[in-house]
């Protein structure tokens, strides 16, 4: 479940966005049966609520897209990687903190903006 914020991404939708975005995006490769996963939700959607119009916040769900999980590294979940220009710049695995997204965030915003 996503906040009105949180964007659910499916393979196109992740594609497009980091061929396009000219903000950081930010996406939480999780699995529905995943207690941690479960765990970090809220704060993916707290997340996406504070940087609405500053950065793109999406959920891609793993057992829907492995080919994808597999193509971007993610070997266990919760993973969360935020990308800038189409290129990761930071990544997170397991539950993180608000405190931690909102610092990688404001970080990728300045690089936006230099």
């Amino acid at each position: 479940m996503t906040s009105t914020h949180t964007q659910q991404f499916d393979e196109q939708a992740l594609r497009d966005a980091l061929a396009q975005a000219d903000k950081p995006v930010l996406v939480d490769f999780y699995a529905d049966w995943c207690p941690p996963c479960k765990v970090i939700a809220p704060t993916i959607d707290k997340t996406a609520e504070s940087f609405a119009g500053r950065a793109i916040v999406a959920k891609l769900d793993t057992d829907a897209h492995p080919k994808l999980a597999k193509e971007f590294g993610v070997k266990s979940i919760p993973t969360t990687v935020i990308f800038l220009g189409g290129k990761e710049i930071n990544r997170f695995i397991g539950v993180v903190s608000q405190a931690d997204l909102t610092r990688a965030l404001e970080a990728a915003g300045t690089q936006v903006a230099a």
